[in-house]
């Protein structure tokens, strides 16, 4: 698989990363098959895929467990490993809640080297922004744990366009992550030009809409009681309905192109640059194949139009947004 490279620093990832959340949580299924999971990392593996995305919170911590099992014999050499913090109190007995505290951060990325079995962490995003300190305080300790080679590049995760030019001033940051697709089109307002203007990498999460792109779910009934989905407000009463118009709009564009749905929304968003490393998740060794093969889909400039002209879903990303963007 071809590869590129995050921010002025220069961190090499392929083109197409594998996030690993839904094998541990928030989604129908989490944590059931670990074999099965650790098995679609290695096929990514053995398909050029060295980018994956875990987070501490992500069990919280059996995904970092997880990536250790699977990281073996020899192959944490061969892998990106980008990990999170800030969304769990490790001085308040590991409540959920954001902290981007120096403390904290030193808490927390030891808990997260324990848990994936490695010297480093090649990539450690701040999960959320934490409003009670200044993220010139919370720079400035990445910028230490990057000295003494704890870890080797830092992101931020959701953070507005001020926070990233603030952040970047203290330390250049290869990586925004923030959910980008045909679903959830916010950042080219602002976020994506200002990660463009600093030269920062852009991770898009949830490139797949959840799920919902892929022309699978057509209703809540297929999903479990738990699943994160269940409490979205774009899957919620009348939106799921009125939604499944963009899944029609992707599947028509898929027909003539003789792919499924979700290669061509991932087609269509590595289209938008290559500075740009979507990062679908999967548990199934099948669904990993095809989001790969989505990077050689070349879409036509007529069909690229078409996408790009389809409206935006409706309701809100997350039943509550504060966190998000700041």
């Amino acid at each position: 698989m071809e590869k590129i490279t995050l921010g002025t620093e220069k961190l090499e990832v392929s083109r197409l990363g594998l996030g690993c959340m839904g094998m541990s949580a928030f989604y129908t299924g989490a944590g059931a098959d670990e074999g099965g999971s650790i098995r679609t990392i290695h096929r990514a593996i053995d398909l050029g895929v060295t980018f994956f995305d875990t987070a501490e919170i992500y069990g919280p911590y059996t995904n970092e467990e997880l990536l250790a099992k699977a990281f073996t014999d020899g192959r944490r050499e061969r892998v990106v490993i980008a990990t999170k913090f800030g969304t769990i109190l490790h001085r308040q007995n590991d409540e959920r809640g954001l902290d981007g505290s120096p403390d904290n951060i030193r808490l927390s990325v030891e808990g997260s080297l324990r848990r994936l079995q490695t010297d480093y962490i090649d990539l450690y995003y701040q999960h959320r922004m934490d409003p009670g300190t200044p993220i010139e305080e919370t720079v400035g300790a990445l910028k230490e744990l990057i000295g003494e080679g704890k870890i080797r590049h830092y992101g931020l995760s959701e953070a507005a366009p001020e926070t990233i030019k603030r952040a970047n001033d203290v330390h250049p940051v290869t990586a925004i992550q923030t959910e980008y697709s045909l679903w959830t089109r916010d950042p080219e307002s602002a976020v994506l030009p200002t990660a463009r203007d600093l030269g920062i990498g852009f991770v898009p999460y949830s490139p797949l809409g959840r799920g919902f792109l892929t022309g699978t779910i057509r209703s809540l009934d297929q999903l479990s009681d738990d699943d994160f989905r269940r409490f979205n407000p774009r899957f919620a009463g009348d939106n799921l309905e009125a939604n499944i118009r963009i899944v029609e709009q992707v599947d028509a564009v898929a027909r003539e192109a003789g792919a499924k749905p979700g290669q061509v929304a991932l087609a269509w968003l590595l289209s938008k640059g290559d500075d740009i490393a979507p990062i679908p998740g999967t548990t199934k060794v099948e669904n990993l194949e095809q989001n790969v093969a989505a990077a050689d889909l070349d879409l036509s400039p007529e069909q690229l139009a078409r996408l790009d002209a389809v409206a935006a879903p409706v309701g809100d990303r997350y039943a509550d947004m504060s966190p998000l963007n700041r």
